[in-house]
């Protein structure tokens, strides 16, 4: 394994995957530690800061070209950053429910299942774990 590829890809996609890998380790405690306290709500918003970066910065990367300069990458991008002021707005309102429901869809989607597809060959993070593709 080298960060060579990531640190050579540039700013902004090594930015953007220090944040998702950040937003990944910090969800993985927020989903475990209880929920409610006052450390829960300041990491519940340090993780939205950090999705709001992931997903706002792929808006900005263009590897991947399906639809002109766009791919369905950037519809989940979109839907992120409407996921996360969701959260925000029914932990506020108090709709806890709806609030541990979306927050677990914003982490397996946007951070799992998103971050599973970086691992295809021909991506940065493919060549960080094997090597070059």
């Amino acid at each position: 394994m080298s960060f060579a590829p990531l640190l050579e890809a540039g700013w902004l996609i090594a930015s953007h995957a220090v944040a998702a890998m950040s937003a990944f380790l910090l969800g993985s405690i927020q989903l475990a530690a209880p929920k409610g306290t006052l450390p829960h709500k300041t990491l519940g918003y340090v993780w939205c800061s950090l999705m709001v970066w992931v997903a706002g910065s792929s808006l900005f990367i263009f590897d991947i070209r399906l639809l002109g300069p766009f791919s369905p990458i950037h519809l989940l991008s979109l839907l992120t950053l409407a996921g996360v002021c969701g959260a925000i707005l029914e932990a506020r309102r108090n709709d806890i429910k709806k609030h541990k429901r979306t927050m677990i869809a914003l982490y397996s989607g946007g951070l799992i299942i998103a971050g599973i597809f970086t691992f295809l060959p021909g991506r940065v993070m493919h060549a960080v774990l094997f090597g070059s593709s």
